[in-house]
């Protein structure tokens, strides 16, 4: 146990008793419990594996590579379409987690061999997301707009791209497109500071 970690699972949430049955359960699994992104994450050799997250509806445990996870038992979930890897096992209450103690035991095991082997998720190239026609028009006409887009890092390019395509009306893509231009002028991301 990781006494930085403490914190989460003393704080007053609906989620107290799964979050520490979750935590004896992959601390048992031989993983290094530290802190990243505000929540427990479990690392084997520096390599992230699962981590323990809560939402209003439930909590899970996330795991990071879990693409490449077998699923035996059919019980993961891609959490949004645009998630490439991590894959989550939810749960509701105490009692499921106690039941699955087995099963999630073999998926972390399975998740800390997808790390000793080494294998990577094979991700989506950024000329495969969707652009909107309002971007690529704004990245003709607006000089030096296309040479600041592809400057920054694959990532930030894919945020982005996703930023400008979720609304369904034109006039909200555009509006995105012209608020975010001055931070891809700066190299920044959309949620660099």
């Amino acid at each position: 146990m990781n006494s930085k970690v403490d914190w989460f699972f003393n704080k007053d949430t609906e989620w107290q008793k799964e979050y520490k049955k979750l935590r004896a359960i992959v601390l048992d699994c031989g993983l290094t419990e530290e802190l990243k992104w505000g929540v427990p994450c479990y690392t084997y050799k520096n390599a992230n594996v699962v981590l323990i997250h809560g939402f209003n509806e439930y909590c899970a445990l996330l795991f990071h590579k879990g693409v490449l996870l077998k699923d035996e038992e059919g019980i993961l979930i891609q959490q949004t379409e645009n998630v490439q890897s991590a894959r989550q096992i939810r749960f509701t209450n105490v009692k499921e987690i106690t039941e699955m103690e087995a099963t999630l035991k073999a998926y972390i095991y399975e998740a800390i061999e997808v790390e000793k082997a080494g294998l990577k998720v094979e991700m989506k190239k950024t000329s495969e997301f969707n652009m909107p026609e309002e971007f690529r028009k704004a990245l003709d006409e607006k000089a030096g707009l296309k040479d600041a887009f592809e400057a920054l890092t694959p990532g930030r390019q894919r945020g982005y791209l996703l930023h400008f395509s979720q609304p369904k009306q034109s006039k909200t893509r555009v509006s995105r497109i012209e608020k975010c231009m001055p931070h891809i002028f700066e190299g920044k991301g959309l949620n660099d500071q």
